[in-house]
């Protein structure tokens, strides 16, 4: 049996709407996927790798000491991704911050100031080191290593007739670090 001429002509017509449909659908994922990346390249209100950034901070320990603030200071200006600018997990932090945003981040030891290290516990013949030091307990001295010239800042933990024992970790090591971190400002380049 064959379909009469208006049968066929609705046929085409349900085709050709069921194709522009598929087509204004596909049109608006590609505009939604296009907005979306102009979003994140150009607007000047998220932080993001590259950013130079303009922040206040106050660092804390887990007990509430302050360790650092720059708060009624200059704000800190740093760029995001330059990792030798700072040595904290605080760019990770900032990434994503809106201007004018305050957020609370906690870092573990490894994105602080490090795990603490009983390998850099040593205890050291006196007569190895220079005979004219006089070390105390609980003092800090800076040590430089004779194969390298490295330095190291060590703190004296013991003391016999024969020997010294140091520390070589931060006296922060092992700590958490919760900073509080005002965005305010971001600069594209």
């Amino acid at each position: 049996m064959k379909k009469s001429e208006k049968e066929k002509g609705k046929t085409a017509v349900a085709a050709r709407n069921k194709k522009m449909k598929q087509y204004a659908m596909v049109a608006a994922v590609v505009l939604v996927v296009i907005a979306g990346i102009l979003f994140y390249f150009f607007n000047p209100f998220f932080a993001k790798t590259g950013d130079t950034v303009a922040i206040y901070y106050t660092g804390t320990l887990d007990n509430g000491t302050v360790i650092d603030s720059n708060l009624n200071l200059t704000p800190f200006v740093f760029t995001i991704g330059q990792t030798e600018t700072i040595p904290y997990g605080l760019p990770d932090a900032v990434i994503g911050m809106q201007q004018n945003e305050t957020k609370s981040v906690i870092l573990p030891p490894e994105k602080a100031f490090g795990a603490y290290q009983p390998s850099l516990v040593q205890t050291v013949n006196l007569s190895s080191l220079p005979s004219n030091t006089t070390f105390v307990v609980g003092q800090d001295y800076q040590i430089t290593r004779k194969s390298d010239n490295a330095v190291a800042h060590v703190r004296i933990i013991n003391i016999t007739p024969t020997t010294v024992t140091w520390d070589g970790n931060s006296d922060l090591a092992g700590q958490n670090l919760t900073l509080k971190i005002t965005l305010v400002q971001v600069v594209r380049k």
